[in-house]
């Protein structure tokens, strides 16, 4: 009896053609995806962390020969414009051997020492690791997870996006083809797929994606306390002071609205500008927001590219819809262009108020939504911290002393003063709140993929 396979059709966003069939791997496949990685997950994690990382590095270095190949497909499969799809995939190519260096800073043995004792404290992988990623930066966020995760010993099942699972499956077979059997399983599918992986026989999740589904995934992985790292959604603030240099102020905000088509968790999603000086600003930010058009990842000069569905696409034309019924003032854009793709045009909002759903809700597309308030310190704390979210947020004042008091009142993983988010390297992304669960980067994110334990010997006491 022949078993018929199920698959499901990839969609082009920029024309809304079927690009590929692709098929969905199977409850029983799922299952045996993670059976191999557990078998295999022994041997891997007696290799030396050298030999993990020199494996590892080898991906690395076919990344960078194949970064245009993959980059293509990440612009063919969710819209992003291919320059930036290009430097996605080259600078995390680049950045594997670096990398290589942090987790080895990670995970190496401290040794403690107390009275009458001295403490090896190791760091030992958990086992096998599910790794389900998001569309938006299909090359970055799987990595960000997937690399120190084998690298620390785990074993990982990787599950992409259904929006990008050619790009997924290169990954695979890029970093997949330097490893032994089992230690980087791929599985493809929708939520259905990965809510078997979550269930089945695994240690740790580790998960990018939106607070609904990590809400899901906690509520599966409690049955069995399995450990777990989430990257979840943000409604990131910017606040803009009467002294902040508006013209660089105005840059950022545009910029981080609408790079990569709103796309992005840590986007610009409300701005919060002082009274004194909102019609100025409002100006600018309408005339850096002008030059933003859009059109196919793969034509020169444009600058966002479709958005990755007609269901994402549609969430913004409600929230836009709703922002001014409930007052806004529409100042750019805000109509669904005609024919094929799935595209929506640079959009700024003002006098967004609190009962628009865009004040509350992840708009996840290419808006500009600007809010006035009265210029003080608490009213821009207050409005900063009305969400459930605390993923990033971004402060512009002249008043470094004030900038520190708002930025450690904020409630945030990570806030940007007087230019967007972006850490030193070390530093880990933190969704705080309801943001994230647990970090992703720098030593106390790649310390996530590890279980320290305490290995303690008697010693002479302490003659003094």
């Amino acid at each position: 009896m022949q078993t018929t396979v199920q698959t499901f059709a990839k969609i082009d966003p920029a024309t809304g053609e079927r690009i590929a069939e692709i098929p969905v791997t199977s409850p029983s496949e799922v299952h045996a995806a993670i059976r191999r990685a557990r078998e295999a997950s022994e041997t891997w994690a007696a290799l030396p962390f050298g030999t993990r990382a020199e494996l590892l590095i080898q991906g690395g270095e076919l990344l960078k020969e194949r970064a245009e190949e993959v980059a293509r497909l990440v612009t063919l499969e969710m819209g992003k414009v291919f320059g930036d799809a290009l430097r996605e995939a080259k600078g995390w190519a680049g950045n594997v051997s670096g990398l290589m260096e942090e987790v080895a800073r990670a995970c190496e043995t401290e040794v403690l020492q107390g009275s009458g004792t001295r403490t090896h404290l190791v760091r030992e992988p958990h086992g096998v690791v599910a790794a389900i990623t998001p569309w938006n930066f299909p090359v970055g966020m799987p990595l960000e997870i997937v690399l120190p995760a084998l690298a620390a010993g785990n074993t990982v099942v990787f599950k992409p996006s259904e929006h990008v699972p050619q790009t997924g499956a290169a990954l695979a077979e890029i970093f997949g083809g330097f490893l032994p059997d089992g230690v980087l399983e791929l599985v493809q599918g929708d939520g259905s797929v990965g809510a078997e992986l979550v269930a089945g026989d695994i240690d740790m999740v580790g998960f990018v994606g939106s607070r609904a589904t990590g809400i899901r995934i906690m509520e599966s992985a409690a049955k069995d306390l399995k450990r777990l790292v989430l990257e979840l959604g943000g409604k990131d603030p910017l606040i803009v002071f009467a002294d902040a240099d508006l013209e660089e102020a105005a840059e950022v905000c545009v910029k981080h609205s609408l790079r990569n088509t709103g796309q992005v968790c840590c986007s610009v999603e409300r701005v919060y500008v002082a009274e004194s000086v909102a019609g100025a600003f409002e100006a600018l930010v309408v005339e850096r927001a002008r030059e933003w058009n859009h059109g196919s990842g793969f034509e020169d000069g444009v600058k966002m590219g479709p958005m990755v569905s007609a269901e994402q696409r549609a969430k913004v034309e409600v929230q836009v819809k709703d922002a001014v019924q409930s007052g806004a003032r529409l100042l750019l854009g805000g109509e669904t262009p005609q024919g094929p793709g799935y595209f929506y045009p640079a959009t700024v909002l003002a006098d967004v108020g609190p009962a628009a759903a865009m004040s509350r809700e992840e708009t996840f597309g290419p808006v500009v939504s600007l809010t006035v308030f009265d210029g003080t310190e608490e009213a821009a704390i207050r409005l900063a911290n009305d969400t459930p979210y605390g993923l990033g947020a971004n402060v512009f004042t002249r008043d470094t002393e004030r900038a520190m008091r708002v930025a450690r009142s904020i409630r945030s993983g990570q806030v940007g003063i007087n230019q967007y988010l972006g850490s030193a390297p070390g530093a880990p992304w933190v969704g705080a709140r309801q943001s994230g669960f647990g970090y992703l980067g720098g030593l106390d994110g790649h310390r996530q993929f590890t279980v320290p334990k305490s290995i303690s010997f008697p010693t002479e006491p302490d003659a003094s």
